[in-house]
């Protein structure tokens, strides 16, 4: 179960992480940022699923172990 939520969490991390600056693109062509908006909350969505589902959560500690661990699982 903590691999399912791991591969969550980082997918989570990187939509969040991808849709700020397109935010802020949309925002400064003035454009709806709608994508940009559905891409953080659907993170946001991600990340606190992982985090619920995960036993014990994660700490701030743990996400850098959980990033590498996900990459090495596809390398």
């Amino acid at each position: 179960m903590s691999m399912d939520t791991d591969l969550l969490l980082v997918l989570g991390l990187v939509l969040a992480w991808l849709g700020v600056p397109a935010f802020f693109a949309a925002f400064a062509h003035r454009r709806s940022p709608f994508t940009a908006a559905a891409m953080i909350v659907l993170g946001g969505g991600c990340i606190a699923w992982a985090y619920l589902q995960h036993p014990g959560g994660y700490g701030l500690t743990d996400v850098p172990h959980v990033i590498f661990r996900v990459i090495g699982r596809f390398l």
